[in-house]
């Protein structure tokens, strides 16, 4: 019975880290608003390392389509500009010589689709991801032996209950991210 449950637990957990990547992928997704999760992921060259931009600097936002950066260490400024400019976020960093601010332009109609597409992909691979760990959580429950068949259906159907769970999760989390996305 302990191995029937830590099968479902270990299924859990995946579909859990799954619904959680998904989070995380949708806040890179821009919508229409400045955010600092734009940003990041920028990794600045400083004193030869590559560092995220949020060890290097402090990242505001002082109104809805402006992120401002303040690096603590000036001379970093040229680095913090030039690593803005290679991750291909689409801004045209302005440096001031005391920070760097980043005009996030509203998006066309056109943008906001591919967007939309984007979150769909997103939220596709997560599908994925979830029936992949239903499917393991199968086959480990069929290769447990001394178990009745009786016990091993019903742990089966947990996890189909579980991966519809996880399956509408994600379709509730793109309809949400699709509306913020497509708001003008």
């Amino acid at each position: 019975m302990e191995e029937l449950e830590l099968i479902v637990g270990m299924v859990k957990q995946e579909m859990d880290a799954a619904i959680k990547h998904l989070e995380h992928a949708f806040q890179k997704i821009r919508a229409g608003r400045a955010s600092t999760t734009m940003v990041q992921d920028v990794m600045v060259e400083y004193y030869g390392a590559p560092t995220p931009l949020s060890q290097v600097a402090n990242v505001m936002i002082p109104d809805a389509m402006t992120i401002s950066i303040q690096p603590w260490d000036r001379t970093a400024i040229g680095a913090i500009e030039k690593a803005i400019i290679n991750s291909n976020l689409g801004f045209a960093p302005s440096n001031n010589g005391d920070n760097i601010i980043l005009n996030v332009p509203p998006l066309t109609e056109e943008r906001r689709r591919e967007l939309a597409k984007q979150a769909k992909s997103e939220a596709e691979s997560t599908k994925i991801v979830v029936r992949n760990a239903r499917q393991d959580g199968m086959k480990e429950l069929r290769k447990l032996d001394g178990i009745s068949e009786d016990l091993i259906k019903d742990e089966e159907a947990k996890i189909q209950v579980l991966t519809d769970k996880y399956i509408k999760m994600c379709d509730d989390h793109f309809k949400v991210k699709e509306v913020e996305i497509m708001k003008v």
